[in-house]
């Protein structure tokens, strides 16, 4: 009689219990969107201000002494759309080292949503909708900026915002398997000095890659931020890329798929017991 009154008692608080949404993982996403309703405004500068200082530098700064531009193409128009997939780049890693770091050591808010009735992958695949938020939002201010300066050159140009999602996506989940795994913040610091600077700097983002040693050439090739800065390049300018449109978002899918897995499987061991 004992175990049956359990059983009820067990059974009514489970029919009593707040229903979930019909995708969990939207409630992961509203939490980290309520909380950035109320610091968005320190986003502006890298949303808006940073992308016009960027363009002024690089493209007309520098591209005013770049007399030919670069296979006949005007500096600024060349190099705006490597500049976008960069600040994408940027902004997904930022948004997927300490703040995941954080939430498992420091504020700990992945195991209280554990503690709630949501899975791993919702957990999961709630923050990392948040960071693609992010860099849809960042890609199409950098967008209206291109646009401003008068450096889209064809229709397709609109083309670069799922690509820089794809391409966010390709980063961060992988960035997110790393973070959760990293013992301490000073991890982090070597992710941005040995993979994010180099990838920056030899991505084929200022100067043409094949102008590169062969070594370096295949190392850039290697990275995702060349294929996203190839297909957004030719989205702009209204080119063919490099390399074929299908093997550049291949290409990019595995990357995130590969970090999707590695990521659940670190945060699997961290929050379930």
């Amino acid at each position: 009689m004992v175990g049956v009154s359990v059983a009820h008692q067990t059974a009514r608080r489970e029919r009593d219990r707040p229903a979930l949404p019909r995708v969990p993982a939207l409630a992961v996403l509203a939490h980290y969107l309520v909380g950035y309703r109320r610091t968005w405004r320190a986003g502006v500068f890298s949303s808006f201000l940073l992308p016009v200082l960027t363009v002024l530098g690089f493209g007309v700064g520098v591209g005013a002494y770049v007399d030919q531009g670069v296979g006949g193409v005007r500096y600024l128009d060349w190099i705006v759309p490597g500049l976008l997939a960069s600040t994408a780049l940027q902004v997904a890693i930022g948004e997927s080292t300490w703040p995941v770091l954080s939430n498992f050591q420091w504020i700990k808010t992945y195991f209280a949503q554990s503690a709630a009735p949501l899975r791993v992958g919702d957990i999961l695949g709630g923050h990392l909708a948040f960071v693609l938020f992010r860099v849809f939002t960042t890609g199409a201010a950098f967008l209206l900026v291109m646009a401003v300066f008068g450096a889209l050159r064809s229709p397709w140009a609109v083309a670069t915002l799922p690509v820089v999602l794809l391409l966010g996506l390709a980063v961060a989940a992988p960035t997110f398997a790393f973070s959760s795994w990293a013992p301490s913040d000073s991890y982090l610091a070597l992710l941005f000095r040995f993979a994010v600077i180099p990838m920056t700097l030899f991505a084929g983002i200022f100067f043409p890659v094949e102008s590169l040693p062969v070594a370096l050439r295949w190392l850039a090739y290697a990275t995702p931020l060349w294929h996203g800065v190839d297909l957004c390049r030719a989205a702009t300018l209204g080119v063919a890329p490099q390399w074929s449109i299908a093997g550049h978002l291949l290409y990019l899918a595995a990357w995130a798929l590969v970090g999707w897995l590695l990521a659940r499987r670190s945060f699997r061991r961290k929050l379930v017991l």
